[in-house]
């Protein structure tokens, strides 16, 4: 247990980049199954939102609109 304490203590000192990269890549170490079909499909999906907004396609909410109704959804689910 003394070497993962040493361990911390020197990724503390990183850079916070530094710690970001290792964070992510632990994470990804735990579900070692990868779908590169499925984070393709995410990212054309994340593109072809991103051109629908830039070219004025998609609809835009104002968030105090999309909260405001969210809390009322919510609220309503409460009582």
């Amino acid at each position: 247990m003394a070497a993962a304490k040493d361990l911390r203590r020197e990724v503390l000192n990183l850079s916070r980049e530094e710690r970001a990269g290792l964070a992510r890549d632990l994470i990804e170490s735990l579900d070692p199954a990868r779908d590169d079909d499925a984070e393709q499909a995410w990212l054309d999906e994340a593109e072809r939102r991103a051109t629908e907004v830039t070219s004025g396609q998609a609809e835009l909410e104002d968030w105090a609109d999309v909260r405001e109704r969210i809390a009322k959804r919510l609220q309503a689910l409460r009582q």
